[in-house]
């Protein structure tokens, strides 16, 4: 009887075979972080920069509290940042969301112009940017993917035509003092615009004094005490913000004057304290302009990411209010 034999692989083959299973292992369960997804988490989650002008106004923290909701509902990393109001921070903070490999930048502009370079650094490095509220003056438009935000100069015609409307039957001349936003600022440029250009066939309606009031109440409060100190007869008030407005009651108030009565107010935003004064009387007319910006910058943020074309400009529906329009909305106001 003859005896079977037992053939074992030899030490080689093991050897080959080893190798071969500890290649296969590698390419199924792991990552090696190369090409796009370098520096990128492998959950698939998108990470957003946002850079923030600050927290000047009402319209600017509701701005803000949709862009956080909207971030966490829709399944985004959100890297929040506020700039206090300074573009060196602004420049800083984007530079801090390169270094990091975030997937798509978004920031509101503190002002219009001074971001080339920072821009031309983002897309070098592959970041799609997108401006959200404000725009910036730069002429290579390549730098941004799109634009989101309200149509400023819009907003200044609407409150021009509407006091054009209201003065029309006004035989003498009728004084405009007109409290700014922050100096160079997208939404201080267009919203004088235009009104300027709404008022500029009416040669009864004069511009006597106009001053930054930087966004805020406290600068509302302070440029209107000088403005009343400096012109004894003023009629109208334009303010580039509800809040500039807000501020500037305390002033007309503290002046011995009635607001909304002895002086015309018309601001811009449509907040809640806005249009309460609004439904008081204390405001004649606001134009809107939204802060719930949240949900489609996030549409955005993942469009963009995934290389999808999109819009050069995306404009906010918005509306305008008068006193009876604002009683109506505030019981259902978000903001």
């Amino acid at each position: 009887m003859k005896r079977m034999r037992t053939y074992l692989p030899s030490r080689k083959v093991i050897a080959v075979l080893a190798a071969a299973l500890l290649a296969t292992g590698t390419a199924a369960c792991g990552n090696s972080d190369t090409g796009d997804n370098a520096g990128k988490g492998d959950d698939g989650k998108i990470t957003l920069g946002f850079s923030q002008v600050g927290a000047e106004s009402g319209w600017r923290t509701a701005n803000t509290t949709s862009i956080k909701e909207a971030a966490s509902a829709a399944g985004i990393e959100l890297k929040f940042d506020d700039a206090q109001q300074k573009q060196e921070n602004q420049i800083k903070a984007i530079r801090n969301f390169i270094q990091q490999k975030v997937d798509v930048i978004a920031f509101s502009p503190v002002v219009e112009s001074g971001w080339d370079t920072v821009l031309k650094e983002a897309k070098d490095a592959k970041i799609p940017v997108i401006l959200t509220d404000r725009a910036v003056d730069s002429a290579d438009k390549s730098l941004y993917k799109t634009f989101l935000g309200s149509d400023f100069v819009k907003e200044g015609r609407l409150a021009g035509e509407w006091l054009v409307e209201q003065k029309k039957a006004a035989s003498g001349p009728v004084n405009i003092v007109e409290l700014q936003g922050t100096t160079g600022s997208a939404p201080a440029n267009d919203r004088k615009k235009g009104f300027a250009e709404a008022i500029a066939a009416n040669p009864n309606l004069k511009i006597i004094a106009s001053q930054s009031g930087d966004f805020t109440r406290a600068g509302g409060k302070q440029v209107m005490e000088q403005f009343l100190k400096a012109n004894p007869k003023i009629d109208v008030l334009f303010a580039h913000n509800d809040d500039m407005g807000l501020g500037a009651l305390e002033a007309i108030t503290a002046a011995g004057k009635v607001p909304g009565k002895d002086i015309t107010i018309i601001t811009v935003d449509a907040v809640k304290d806005g249009m309460q004064a609004l439904a008081d009387g204390k405001f004649n007319f606001i134009a809107e302009c939204s802060p719930l910006l949240g949900p489609q910058l996030m549409e955005l943020a993942k469009k963009v990411h995934n290389g999808e074309e999109v819009p050069a400009r995306i404009e906010t529906e918005e509306t305008t209010f008068t006193q009876e329009q604002a009683k109506e909305a505030l019981p259902n106001r978000k903001y």
